[in-house]
C-alpha cells in the first residue's frame, strides 16, 4: 500500500506540474499553444479551459488525499 501511495503521489505531482502550467495566465499561458486561444468574448472562457480547471483540481484532490494516506501510514 506504501508503494502504491508513493507511485501516485509521484505521478500526480507531474502532472499537477503539467496541467498548471497548461492554464492560462494574463498573458495567454502554454494553453494558447494548443488551441485555447480562441474563445468566445461572451462565455468568458473555453471549453477546454474548463476542462482543464476540473482535471487540475481533480489531480489536486487525488495529490492531497495521497499525501494524507502517505502521513497516516507512516505515523504507525
Amino acid at each position: 500500500m506504501k508503494l502504491f501511495l508513493q507511485i501516485l503521489l509521484i505521478a500526480t505531482s507531474v502532472l499537477l506540474i503539467i496541467a498548471v502550467l497548461l492554464h492560462r495566465g494574463r498573458g495567454g499561458g502554454l494553453s494558447s499553444l494548443f488551441g485555447g486561444g480562441m474563445q468566445s468574448s461572451l462565455a468568458g472562457s473555453s471549453v477546454a479551459e474548463k476542462n482543464l480547471d476540473r482535471i487540475t483540481l481533480g489531480l489536486g484532490a487525488v495529490w492531497i488525499i495521497s499525501i494524507i494516506g502517505l502521513g497516516l501510514l507512516l505515523k504507525i
